[in-house]
């Protein structure tokens, strides 16, 4: 236990386990939620019955296991001659250098960078992934300061969490938005551009992965290198970083993880606007353990699986995606059961709002509020040089296939996700009696 607020938090946990326990021992929410299971299962397999499957294909990956040995340095190995660029290279280079920071201010900038280049060159399937997975880290952020988490964490807590998933937001658009700008540029020259790569501090990984993808045009194989390589590029950087260790993943609120569905990535596949927010749907899938690197990965490529595998999430989501500009505020893809404005002060003692996943009768909609009303901007210290490749070895494993999830139809999950959410702020309500922190 870190400090006082972390035990009143830890305290509240233990309220809310007990106090779910309980509501899901009524026979009618156990019989509600059994069936809301079955129904996901259901239309999970109704989906997947028209998936068509994406291919790693072995000859591929044996193709860049050659090309990685020869990419990577082993200890002691002299450091490679510099690059001798043109002053058109040189160009080039500060244009993209420039681009890239001013995208990268804040959640909202960086997930419209990645939409736009995305609906410029559709045949980059990651830009799509990164634009949804960047969407949910942007309501994950401004949850911090909606309707629950002020009852749940003090300042200080929410702060840290902001300033953890800001850092893993911004450096992977660091790191991966060059590459993708510098493939943009090569198709509109008509040359390769990826000797340049190093000029970004991209990983020596990438280079044989966006040749392979330049000649062949493997949208898959070039994705899975991406998850990889970006999930390495964060982890010691983040995910192992020690302030993050001790502040965010180590401390008891994270535990609790599942329950501010921080773990969790949702794609809108079907958005209604009625008022009690019957047509949404969403396919999803929630992460176990942040802290592993391989299930980090591996829940990347089920994701991408599921996004571009399976047509009716793509369809939904690309829909989606055109349509509604990311503001931050969960208003974006549930108009009727989040606003994005706060039209009267929060009462000193939350009362409940929903049923089922759905608001009650005469409710308010949950407050949900847009990036720029939650957050400034955050000036970050520069990002750790250093390359993680080490050799093929290290990465093999990741590239033999990609698989669909079994079950991806979330929208009754996310139902209790919110019911579960909600019952926290009523459990520490009635275990402490805590107003607003």
């Amino acid at each position: 236990m870190k400090n006082g607020h972390e035990g009143k938090a830890g305290g509240s946990g233990n309220v809310l386990i007990s106090w779910i326990r309980h509501i899901l021992a009524l026979p009618g929410a156990a019989w509600a939620y059994a069936t809301g299971k079955w129904h996901a299962m259901q239309a999970s397999q109704s989906m997947l019955e028209s998936a068509e499957p994406l291919a790693l294909p072995s000859s591929s990956t044996a193709k860049l296991m050659a090309a990685w040995g020869k990419a990577s340095a082993s200890p002691g190995d002299p450091p490679r001659p510099p690059v001798v660029l043109s002053n058109d290279e040189e160009a080039l280079i500060a244009r993209i250098r420039l681009e890239t920071e001013e995208l990268n201010r804040n959640n909202v900038t960086r997930t419209e960078g990645y939409r736009n280049l995305y609906f410029r060159m559709p045949e980059l399937h990651w830009a799509l992934l990164a634009h949804m997975v960047s969407r949910n880290g942007g309501w994950n952020m401004t949850d911090l300061q909606g309707e629950w988490l002020p009852r749940l964490l003090n300042e200080r807590q929410r702060k840290d969490v902001f300033l953890f998933l800001e850092r893993a937001n911004r450096l992977i658009f660091g790191d991966a938005y060059p590459q993708l700008l510098l493939y943009e540029w090569s198709r509109r020259l008509g040359r390769s551009l990826f000797h340049l790569l190093p000029a970004f501090g991209v990983s020596s990984f990438m280079e044989p992965v966006w040749r392979h993808f330049w000649r062949d045009g493997d949208s898959a194989m070039l994705s899975t290198a991406l998850i990889v390589n970006e999930q390495h590029y964060i982890d010691e950087r983040v995910a192992r970083h020690p302030y993050f260790e001790e502040r965010v993943l180590g401390t008891m609120f994270f535990g609790l993880q599942s329950l501010l569905q921080m773990n969790a990535v949702f794609f809108p596949y079907r958005c209604g606007m009625d008022n009690r927010g019957e047509e949404l749907q969403l396919a999803g899938l929630i992460l176990e353990r942040f802290q592993s690197l391989d299930e980090r990965i591996e829940f990347g490529k089920r994701l991408y699986a599921m996004l571009f595998g399976i047509p009716r999430v793509l369809d939904g989501v690309r829909n989606f995606a055109a349509a509604v500009k990311h503001t931050g505020s969960r208003a974006d893809y549930a108009s009727g059961l989040f606003q994005p404005i706060r039209h009267q002060p929060p009462e000193r003692f939350y009362a409940e709002k929903l049923l089922g996943g759905k608001l009650k009768p005469g409710s308010t909609p949950l407050y949900s509020p847009p990036l720029h009303a939650a957050w400034g901007d955050h000036e970050p210290e520069p990002p750790e040089t250093g390359d993680w490749f080490r050799g093929p070895e290290q990465v093999g494993k990741y590239f033999q296939k990609l698989t669909f999830p079994p079950n991806f139809e979330i929208t009754n999950e996310y139902g209790l996700l919110l019911n579960k959410l909600e019952l926290a702020v009523l459990a520490a309500q009635r275990g402490a009696a805590s107003p607003l922190a």
